[in-house]
C-alpha cells in the first residue's frame, strides 16, 4: 500500500529552473534510497540521481552540475531541483524508492518539458 505522489513537473524555457517533489505513504517503515528516472519518447528509462537516507547522492553524468537532488526524511520525501535546464533534459520522470536490494516503488511519473 506504498504510494508516491510526485508533483512540481511543467513547461520550462532552456536554461530555466524547475524543483521536482516527490512524497511517499503508505505503510513502509524503511528507506534505504530515494531516487529519479526518466524516459523521453522512444527511449529506454535512464537513471537521474538518488539518494541514501544518509545523504550520499549520485548522479548521472549527463546532469551532474545542473541537477540537485535532496530528502526529508521525516517526510518521507524526495526533491530534484532542476536548474540550467536544456531541451534533452525533455521526459517523464519517475520517483523510485528502494526499500531493499529486492524491493522498491515507482511513481506515476511527472512531465517535464524544456523548450521556448
Amino acid at each position: 500500500q506504498v504510494q508516491l505522489v510526485e508533483s512540481g513537473g511543467g513547461l520550462v524555457q532552456p536554461g530555466g529552473s524547475l524543483r521536482l517533489s516527490c512524497a511517499a505513504s503508505g505503510s513502509i517503515f524503511s528507506i534505504n534510497a530515494m531516487g529519479w528516472y526518466r524516459q523521453a519518447p522512444g527511449k529506454q528509462r535512464e537513471f537521474v540521481a538518488d539518494i541514501t537516507r544518509g545523504g550520499t547522492t549520485n548522479y548521472a553524468d549527463s546532469v551532474k552540475g545542473r541537477f540537485t537532488i535532496s530528502r526529508d526524511n521525516a517526510k518521507d520525501t524526495v526533491y530534484l531541483q532542476i536548474s540550467s535546464s536544456k531541451p534533452e533534459d525533455t521526459a517523464v520522470y519517475y520517483c523510485n524508492v528502494k526499500v531493499n536490494r529486492f524491493v522498491n516503488y515507482w511513481g506515476q511519473g511527472t512531465q517535464v518539458t524544456v523548450s521556448s
